[in-house]
């Protein structure tokens, strides 16, 4: 079958822009003659510390997924992407597969990254989706790179989707980051989805984010944190082989690739016996716990009580 990946350059928090965005790029894809297509991950407003986010929720069932469910309708085809969305007194980052028929599947990312946090709450499935089209794997930005994602699809889906909003470190230096550190992150970035592949043995059809971002850094107010999402829009084989790529400096637009799901590729690499799948960087790690600990007390106390919700959020 013939599938597509879409690159954005999203405007933080607008969603009603970002629909726009996504629905025109969406529908260039089909037309192309793809049956699939996979937006990134926070199609409808990307993320950022910023408060900008406080209107980037949608409804679960609102206006994000009536979108998809047309277009799939539309083009007798298949199409997803993550937002924000409200499920009962909660937020979560849901990605949301409709299909033609009208019917849909979720996965909602199980640990959010750094300052997601403040915006949604982990998510409890398994990201693995029986469909008509077979078992389809979904994973969402630094789910790709946790060895927890691995070992819960393994020998049980045909391909993968998904998408990231991952972005890079900002313009102006902290101390104890140095500028090599952009490399070793754009490196993991590039390498991520190709071994995802190889270690599940299966196709991966990944869309991502490729504009600038410009918005806060948790716990130091006024640090402009101006920097840009990395892009690597991939299509890849069962073997890691790529298909199709975006980098960052391609901008906004889509890929395309012929995938053929009666080829079988065993794992051919080994899932590492750690939380990550990569060695990150000590202080990729030491950003990783101080805002995840924010912005769990953020969305206790400030995203969730805007809802309207009683009671307190256990995570």
């Amino acid at each position: 079958m013939k599938v597509a990946a879409v690159q954005m350059k999203a405007v933080l928090g607008d969603v009603k822009t970002n629909l726009a965005k996504a629905q025109g790029l969406a529908e260039d894809a089909f037309r192309s003659g793809a049956e699939w297509v996979v937006l990134p991950e926070f199609f409808t407003s990307a993320v950022g510390f910023s408060p900008k986010m406080r209107d980037a929720a949608l409804p679960l069932d609102g206006p994000a997924m009536d979108m998809l469910k047309s277009l799939a309708s539309k083009y007798i085809g298949v199409v997803g992407g993550s937002y924000i969305a409200k499920k009962g007194n909660d937020l979560y980052n849901t990605f949301v597969l409709a299909l033609p028929d009208g019917s849909v599947y979720f996965h909602d990312k199980d640990l959010p990254t750094m300052w997601e946090n403040c915006y949604y709450r982990p998510g409890g499935d398994d990201g693995m989706l029986e469909t008509p089209y077979g078992n389809v794997g979904v994973a969402l930005c630094w789910e790709f790179i946790r060895t927890q994602t691995v070992r819960r699809l393994i020998h049980r889906i045909d391909f993968a989707v998904g998408g990231s909003c991952w972005w890079t470190l900002p313009d102006r230096r902290l101390p104890g980051f140095p500028k090599s550190l952009m490399d070793d992150n754009l490196s993991i970035m590039q390498a991520a989805i190709p071994k995802f592949a190889r270690m599940l043995g299966v196709p991966v059809v990944h869309a991502a984010h490729a504009g600038d971002i410009d918005c806060g850094l948790p716990l130091l107010p006024g640090f402009p944190y101006r920097s840009y999402f990395l892009g690597e829009t991939r299509i890849v084989d069962g073997a890691g082989n790529q298909l199709a790529r975006m980098s960052h400096a391609d901008g906004e637009g889509f890929v395309t690739a012929d995938l053929d799901l009666t080829l079988r590729h065993d794992p051919s690499e080994p899932i590492p016996n750690a939380f990550w799948t990569f060695d990150l960087p000590w202080q990729l790690r030491l950003v990783w716990k101080y805002q995840n600990r924010h912005g769990r007390w953020i969305y206790r106390h400030r995203t969730r009580p805007a809802l309207g919700a009683s009671g307190s959020n256990p995570h």
